[in-house]
């Protein structure tokens, strides 16, 4: 089941101090990581901007393997709590630094450098692997090995064709309905508005071949007042209530992400 999920960029709206943020990101992030999420969408609602940017770049800073962050996140404010991050230690992230280790068809992240007008890729070993893939100077790249030590040589590869989960994607979209009626796949909207989830109904998501998109209102605003009346003009879309007579007036975000994604996961 290939899941996806999208977020606003008011997600962050209810905390005031920017550590705090920063910790919020760090655990959608982490339930994103924990239960295979294949891509975060983050739409604009709202004039959240600045909220918008911080947890745009904190999720991409996260999902980079920690070897690459020097070179391609420079020093920045929005990265000044980074310290209270957790990390995520999926597999793209945990990979040895010994290259006596590397063997044939071992999977890694690196970035595209140039020495003396040649490419090459930093894999985070002691050493650059020759590189003749299409990915431009500067840009992260997921690689295999051809061979392993010593002759390391190695081969650009899409991130497909990994055996393992290897990471989530971020992409921004204007608004949550474009999103909505560009999706080509299911789509959960999560609200308390919506009906009951049972395992009949998820089963019917868990066992399509379709990819399916988990949908998050703004700690504000529900999908519903969103969309207004747009709602009516969205395809393939089940309303469910994951939190039935939830006791606390709100479900903040985290908090939908882990229990919504926790109950599909189990019923997969």
């Amino acid at each position: 089941m290939k899941l996806s999920i999208a977020i606003p960029e008011s997600s962050l709206s209810d905390e005031s101090l920017k550590i705090d943020k920063t910790r919020k990101i760090s655990v959608l992030a982490r339930a994103c990581s924990i239960f295979k999420i294949d891509t975060i969408y983050v739409y604009q609602e709202g004039n959240n901007k600045q909220d918008g940017s911080l947890l745009i770049m904190i999720l991409k800073y996260l999902e980079t393997p920690q070897f690459l962050r020097k070179r391609l996140f420079p020093k920045m404010n929005d990265l000044k709590f980074a310290g209270v991050l957790q990390p995520l230690k999926i597999p793209s992230h945990i990979t040895p630094a010994n290259p006596k280790k590397i063997n044939r068809g071992d999977i890694r992240e690196g970035i595209v450098i140039s020495v003396k007008g040649k490419k090459f890729v930093d894999v985070g070993v002691n050493q650059l692997i020759p590189f003749f893939g299409p990915t431009p100077i500067g840009k992260r790249v997921t690689v295999q090995f051809k061979e392993g030590y010593p002759n390391l040589s190695i081969k650009e590869i899409n991130k497909s064709e990994t055996p393992s989960y290897w990471g989530y994607s971020v992409k921004e979209r204007a608004n949550l309905f474009s999103l909505l009626t560009e999706w080509k796949g299911n789509i959960i909207i999560t609200t308390r508005k919506g009906k009951t989830a049972t395992k009949e109904q998820i089963s019917k998501y868990t066992k399509s071949n379709q990819p399916t998109l988990i949908v998050f209102g703004s700690p504000e605003k529900g999908i519903h007042e969103i969309l207004g009346g747009k709602m009516k003009n969205v395809q393939n879309a089940k309303s469910l209530n994951f939190f039935p007579n939830q006791a606390t007036e709100t479900v903040r975000l985290e908090e939908a992400l882990l229990g919504t994604l926790a109950i599909i996961n189990c019923l997969n």
